[in-house]
């Protein structure tokens, strides 16, 4: 028997490879001769840098370079020298994690750190960069990473920009005359899972700026900016940027990287599929376990349990879910394409308690499951 551990972390309780040891644990007290594959995946959010190094086995590289705010940081992303592979993750040098509640205001910030870091990565010798733009601080449309690449942004009067979100509207053109010529010969890939268009009601402004300090105000005029620069973007590009899913993420770091960076925006999950082979891993399995956190409505856009179960019902392979807490009903899960389900609430006492001790009733849960297989295959 064949069975594949394909899980996303628990925040704040078990990583994914804490998850793949506490199953394969359960599993091989019922089962000691079963062949187990370890996948642990993510979705481009916190983590997944750890989760990509599981099958990079790069090292970690620390840089000092400016957080959104323009003071400096010690930020690291991996480099796997083998394969010439770095993955950097926006949030290491532009993210709200670096900034203190009373610090965010995203008109001010800037993505100049996250270029920083890519600079670094091309310097060190890079030829594939994978860059994750969730959980940002900025709205700048990217014009931070930008800069620091060599791109100027100018006004009217050709004078240089601050590359911050509230300037967006005085940009009159864009000179590409001192860009890092090693960048067109680096294949760009970027973790971008929301569709948000550039501007408008559901864009990168009046989705997400709120929560990185913007007051309305502020995000009339941000939302402003982006529609403004949006002009300039597709002269100097010959695009058309509000057209593209998902311009709008990480404050319009989705239409930037992919224009000056010419980087592909791809799904999380499917991005690190791909890093882990996972389509040819799973092949003649009896089973996937997979799980997350949570098992609820978000999980059926863009998760990572929805890109295992893509893959599974390719190959038709039963998926078992093994979960912290489960919302949907069992009508969604069986429409989902999850045969089994199991939750840690289920068997805690509290929630503290399922924090605490999730690795311990992932090894019960797992038991159980593996006890049902064997009087199943009797």
């Amino acid at each position: 028997m064949k069975i594949i551990l394909a899980p996303d972390k628990f925040k704040g309780s078990l990583t994914g490879l804490e998850f793949c040891d506490a199953v394969a644990a359960g599993i091989k007290r019922v089962h000691p001769q079963v062949d187990i594959v370890q996948l642990p995946l993510a979705d481009g959010g916190d983590g997944t840098i750890d989760v990509a190094n599981f099958y990079l086995n790069g090292e970690y590289i620390k840089v000092i370079v400016h957080n959104p705010l323009f003071k400096q940081t010690e930020a690291h992303y991996l480099f796997a020298g083998t394969t010439k592979t770095a993955f950097i993750e926006m949030a290491e040098a532009s993210g709200l994690k670096l900034l203190k509640s009373e610090e965010l205001d995203c008109k001010n910030t800037t993505t100049l750190g996250t270029g920083e870091l890519i600079l670094n990565a091309v310097e060190r010798g890079a030829k594939h960069i994978m860059l994750g733009i969730g959980g940002s601080a900025t709205n700048d449309c990217g014009i931070g990473m930008a800069t620091a690449l060599g791109y100027r942004f100018l006004d009217k009067d050709q004078n240089g920009i601050e590359p911050v979100g509230k300037n967006l509207s005085k940009i009159a053109s864009i000179d590409n005359s001192k860009v890092n010529s090693k960048l067109k010969h680096i294949n760009f890939k970027i973790a971008c899972d929301v569709t948000n268009p550039l501007y408008g009601k559901n864009g990168a402004a009046y989705v997400y700026a709120e929560q990185k300090g913007a007051s309305k105000n502020d995000i009339e005029m941000l939302n402003k900016g982006l529609q403004d620069f949006s002009k300039i973007l597709n002269s100097h590009f010959n695009v058309q940027s509000q057209d593209v899913k998902g311009a709008g993420a990480g404050g319009g770091m989705g239409i930037g990287t992919m224009l000056f960076l010419n980087g592909k925006l791809r799904s999380g999950i499917e991005l690190i599929k791909e890093l882990a082979q996972f389509d040819d891993k799973i092949k003649n399995a009896d089973w996937i376990i997979t799980g997350e956190g949570k098992l609820d409505t978000q999980t059926l856009s863009g998760k990572t349990i929805n890109g295992v179960v893509r893959s599974a019902k390719e190959q038709h392979i039963p998926i078992a879910a093994f979960c912290g807490a489960i919302e949907l009903q069992k009508q969604s899960l069986h429409k989902l394409g999850i045969s089994y389900t199991a939750s840690v609430m289920d068997k805690a006492t509290s929630f503290d308690d399922a924090m605490k001790n999730g690795d311990k009733y992932l090894t019960t849960i797992s038991i159980e499951f593996s006890k049902k297989l064997k009087k199943e295959n009797r």
